[in-house]
């Protein structure tokens, strides 16, 4: 009898799992089941090139439609798993379909971190995580209107970039002292700080947000400390939480996502995880870690693909990668490379009180933990390098930037 892959979600991980499960050999049938009503596409354009309108939907699909195909890969698009039945190996479907098989990969992503405030359900009062959520958020964007962000994090401040350049007044509101205070060094928050300043963006830190008001659409943001912004548009950006409802119901072990070992394996043998929503350990930094990236999720299905083909069991899996992310705003291209939390120095390479071309270095104890490189690809890309080494380096010589860092590898 042939066997079945039935793989849920429609994102990054689920597209890179459906074409290369057959590339490793499964013969059997595919079927990917997907709220979203599109083939998976890409998010990281949603808060760039697309939101800007220089991008159009059908260039965000991470695979042509047809690649599904040639991989025999069915897609049911516009649905919803609604519970999994783990004894009788059966999804059921929002529309009561019950779908059975013989391995689950769950790639169900994370949602948008909602805020429960007097008048967050507005028209006008917006998130960013779903093509329809641009979509919704691009057609209210008008030249000269007044926009307010709330959250001073890698989204919020991608997206005030874009309403800036479409002509819209944009305020950021943070409610930490500093942006990126979450991901980055005072002395790159200051950065971004400054660019957007720069640019026209008004940021204002150590603000909470009351309330949204308005008679029939968002009208003006209420701060906790009583001042009030005129705003057509709010988009709220304020992290985003695993999808775990579905797995911690099948009674698969869930934290901080579903937990998975080294070959992206639940607590069920026979489910998998992989992308925003699982949490797995990581050798390189000796913890447990649900990374939110495009490169964790591709890496983390293409173990699942190898896994439920049966080429990789009981041989150790590449859970040690290092992680990177990147963040475009105006002009400026920041490459991370690594996890800084928990870092005892830190190591500038470039002036980025003076120049838009900077490195950040983070070490603990000596080795180099990550590295934020501003419009800086050689350093992203040898800072990676000696991470993945767990390099031990030389304090002088990553602060010089006239010393070729690739003679510390």
């Amino acid at each position: 009898m042939t066997q079945v892959c039935l793989i849920v979600g429609g994102g990054q991980a689920a597209a890179t799992l459906a074409t290369d499960l057959r590339r490793q050999g499964w013969a059997g049938e595919i079927t990917m089941v997907s709220a979203e009503p599109t083939p998976p596409y890409h998010r990281p354009p949603l808060s760039k090139t697309f939101l800007a309108g220089e991008q159009g939907a059908e260039a965000l699909h991470i695979r042509p439609p047809a690649a599904y195909e040639q991989a025999g890969a069915r897609l049911l698009l516009n649905r919803r798993v609604t519970a999994i039945d783990r004894a009788a190996r059966v999804a059921q479907l929002d529309d009561g379909v019950a779908l059975a098989y013989d391995k689950l990969a769950l790639t169900v992503g994370a949602r948008v971190r909602a805020v429960d405030l007097p008048g967050a359900d507005l028209p006008g009062v917006c998130y960013l995580r779903s093509l329809a959520d641009a979509e919704r958020i691009r057609r209210r964007i008008r030249p000269g209107g007044a926009a307010v962000i709330v959250g001073g994090g890698y989204i919020g401040l991608e997206t005030a970039a874009v309403l800036n350049k479409c002509g819209m007044r944009a305020t950021v509101l943070e409610a930490q002292p500093r942006v990126l205070q979450r991901v980055t060094a005072a002395p790159v928050s200051a950065f971004y700080t400054r660019l957007h300043e720069e640019a026209g963006v008004a940021i204002r830190c150590d603000t909470g947000v009351a309330a949204f008001a308005g008679r029939g659409k968002v009208e003006r943001v209420v701060c906790a400390d009583g001042a009030e912004l005129s705003a057509e548009l709010v988009v709220v950006g304020v992290g985003i939480e695993p999808e775990t409802a579905l797995a911690a119901a099948a009674g698969l072990e869930v934290e901080n996502g579903i937990k998975v070992d080294g070959e992206a394996r639940t607590s069920d043998a026979d489910i998998y995880a992989a992308g925003d929503c699982a949490w797995q350990y990581n050798s390189l930094y000796e913890r447990w870690l649900r990374l939110e990236s495009v490169q964790n999720a591709s890496e983390q299905a293409r173990i699942a693909a190898l896994s439920i083909s049966g080429k990789i069991r009981g041989a150790p899996a590449a859970d040690g990668a290092v992680p990177w992310f990147w963040s475009d705003q105006y002009d400026v291209k920041l490459q991370i490379a690594g996890l800084s939390q928990g870092c005892d120095r830190l190591v500038l390479r470039g002036d980025p009180k003076r120049e838009r071309s900077f490195a950040a270095f983070y070490l603990r104890g000596g080795r180099l933990l990550a590295v934020d490189a501003v419009n800086k690809a050689a350093e992203f890309m040898f800072g990676k390098k000696l991470i993945a080494a767990a390099a031990v380096v030389d304090e002088g010589k990553l602060a010089d930037a006239a010393f070729p860092l690739r003679d510390l590898l």
